[in-house]
């Protein structure tokens, strides 16, 4: 469905929010000059969800794209055999739920694994938008790589080698997508099993090696971590030696 694209008033809500959005310009409409961007606010809602919220599931009707403002989300299913996988993340200025705009269902479940802030982006408007802004359209594509990418890369390198050496690849990921302080989210040991096909004693056996090697520090909430880039690409090094 095509939607009327007109000017909007900056003292509307939505302006004030795409105003001061700190990823603008790393996200989709930051490939739109300033009078695209004048015309999108009144089609964009801003949802937030709390860690552990579902934002869709696999085989649910395609009814929005969304841009990730701040947290991380990531991509599950469960097998027939009624394991859970854990696929890929999102996070800061990533683009997720592209199915939408070919009108297709969603390939997958999207849970926050943090609180989480999004921008929900009718289809609509950015195929109205693509037509008339080239930017935007290549803009689109490159992020569908990357999403392409991002799901190969844990397919080669999160589901083979050792359990050690697995692990660390993780967190060379989650670095990938650390907070503005440097810190990382650090899944639980039943989502790292998840993620890397472990169990959860060998996930833990895995994290307390890390944290006497002092690659991994543990922040106070338990749920963010630090980790030591230099300690890391050494251990990673010694793996593939």
């Amino acid at each position: 469905m095509r939607l009327p694209l007109y000017l909007v008033d900056a003292a509307h809500p939505q302006a004030r929010v795409c105003a001061g959005c700190e990823v603008r310009s790393g996200a989709l409409f930051g490939a739109l000059d300033p009078a695209g961007l004048e015309r999108i606010h009144a089609h964009i809602a801003a949802p937030a969800l709390a860690a552990g919220a579902r934002l869709y599931g696999r085989g649910e009707a395609g009814g929005a794209v969304y841009t990730v403002r701040a947290g991380i989300v990531r991509f599950e299913r469960v097998t027939e055999g009624g394991q859970r996988r854990i696929l890929r993340l999102a996070s800061r200025g990533d683009l997720i739920g592209q199915e939408a705009l070919l009108g297709r269902a969603y390939s997958d479940d999207a849970v926050a694994c943090t609180e989480v802030e999004l921008c929900r982006i009718p289809p609509g408007l950015v195929e109205q938008l693509g037509d008339h802004a080239a930017p935007l359209r290549r803009e689109l594509m490159l992020r569908w790589q990357r999403a392409l990418d991002e799901a190969e890369g844990w397919a080669t390198d999160l589901a083979a080698g050792s359990a050690r050496r697995r692990m660390l690849k993780l967190l060379e990921l989650l670095g990938r997508h650390a907070d503005i302080d440097g810190s990382v989210w650090l899944p639980r040991r039943d989502e790292i099993g998840d993620m890397l096909d472990m169990t959860i004693e060998t996930a833990s056996r895995q994290v307390s090696r890390l944290r006497r090697e002092a690659i991994l520090e543990l922040l106070p909430n338990g749920r963010r971590a630090r980790v030591d880039a230099a300690r890391l690409q050494a251990a990673l090094a010694q793996e593939d030696a």
